[in-house]
């Protein structure tokens, strides 16, 4: 079982669940043409990014900051690390169309 991790722990970016969200400490990636184009996207020291989606495989993973949604790879968010603000919520299990 993943461990989930509580506010104001320490984690890449990667171990978050969805519901989740942490402000970005520090990222780093050998590519540097791929380092430019996600500090180009807004990521970067201290932007708050929230985990919306992660697809079905578990790659790629939606995450929304600036007020936009972007999809990554799994790969490149294990660089990012995060402190967590934003608590895991077990989902609710309401019953759908019921009267």
């Amino acid at each position: 079982m993943m461990k989930i991790y509580k506010i104001g722990d320490t984690c890449k970016l990667s171990e978050l669940k969805v519901g989740q969200a942490g402000r970005l400490e520090s990222f780093s990636n050998e590519n540097k043409a791929l380092r430019r184009r996600l500090l180009d996207m807004g990521l970067t020291k201290g932007v708050v990014i929230d985990i919306q989606m992660i697809s079905p495989l578990g790659d790629p993973i939606s995450i929304g900051l600036r007020g936009y949604q972007l999809c990554m790879r799994k790969e490149d968010m294990e660089n990012m690390i995060v402190v967590v603000t934003k608590d895991y919520a077990l989902p609710s299990k309401e019953k759908k169309g019921g009267r």
